[in-house]
């Protein structure tokens, strides 16, 4: 019962961070419909720009190790969103948003060919300029835990930077609902991704508001893959380890929800801890599959989906 309840508090740990990570994905799928296979690595671009901050650029001489590198993933958030929507605007607005109907398939193959070349390109300039060397955002809480209990001489350990990622999570996931429910912004991507014709006539640029989307995915899972990188080592193709795991988070939760791509990342955190209980550590991929596709079996539609009635 100790191992069962040990392995249930990493789960929801660690699962909250990779439900932010599913939803800057599902952020920019719900609102342009863009499968971006370049998403891992603007993922590992935000681990190496917070490294980069927290050991270069003056943030550990200020802020110290502890307090220091969670200042760092929050400041990488807005430089990848910047970069994000750099990108966006010079490359993947001229096969998204508006343009589309003028390509064949509505852009898509150009948008799956265009984000395949943009992850090969920042996976190896990455491996050009970062080398290959494992570089990792370790803290003293990495290597410290939290002790609950004992409960019925049970006790349950927390590790420190897991749950300082888990609520810093939380809280990302919590801003991002009220920027998108409560604010003018959010309205128009809402309106954008509900019905881009029906945004552009009532004055909406449909175009900018992919921008903003992309811009935020970005951002957000830049902050997702700093707070891994303060337990896990990363490299330059680091991205390809999760991508998969995003978009199985995407789909759990339900095509362009953004609360259950939230859930479907903490559905594969559990599933990926609690099966070390009963099997060897490299099969926890195939774990989280093997769950993925019971449940997609029997709610094709995902957690937080709709059923297409079809007439």
């Amino acid at each position: 019962m100790e191992g069962f309840l040990q392995a249930l508090a990493a789960g929801l740990l660690i699962g909250a961070v990779y439900g932010l990570m599913c939803v800057g994905l599902g952020l920019i799928f719900g609102v342009m419909r863009v499968i971006n296979f370049a998403h891992g690595d603007f993922m590992m671009l935000g681990m190496y720009t917070a490294f980069y901050l927290f050991t270069a650029a003056g943030v550990q001489a200020m802020f110290g190790n502890t307090v220091g590198p969670f200042v760092s993933i929050l400041l990488a958030g807005p430089v990848l969103a910047v970069f994000g929507y750099f990108v966006h605007r010079t490359l993947i607005s001229h096969v998204s948003g508006t343009r589309t109907a003028s390509l064949e398939g509505e852009g898509h193959y150009a948008q799956l060919i265009l984000t395949l070349g943009i992850a090969l390109i920042l996976q190896n300039g990455g491996l050009i300029v970062f080398g290959s060397v494992l570089a990792s955002i370790r803290t003293p809480l990495s290597s410290s835990a939290w002790e609950l209990g004992p409960f019925f001489d049970m006790s349950i350990f927390l590790n420190k930077a897991r749950s300082i990622d888990a609520v810093v999570s939380l809280a990302m996931m919590i801003l991002l609902s009220l920027l998108i429910t409560r604010t003018r912004i959010g309205k128009s991507l809402r309106a954008a991704a509900d019905n881009p014709t029906a945004a552009t006539y009532m004055g909406i640029d449909v175009d900018r508001a992919h921008s903003t989307a992309f811009a935020l995915g970005c951002g957000i899972t830049a902050i997702a893959g700093g707070l891994l990188a303060t337990n896990y080592p990363f490299h330059p193709f680091v991205g390809l380890e999760y991508v998969i795991v995003m978009y199985a988070g995407v789909v759990l939760g339900g095509m362009g929800s953004i609360i259950g791509a939230f859930w479907g990342g903490m559905t594969i955190g559990l599933v990926q801890q609690m099966s070390t209980l009963i099997l060897p550590t490299q099969l926890q991929n195939a774990a989280i599959f093997a769950v993925f596709l019971l449940i997609i079996f029997f709610r094709p539609q995902g957690f937080f989906g709709r059923m297409v009635e079809r007439t």
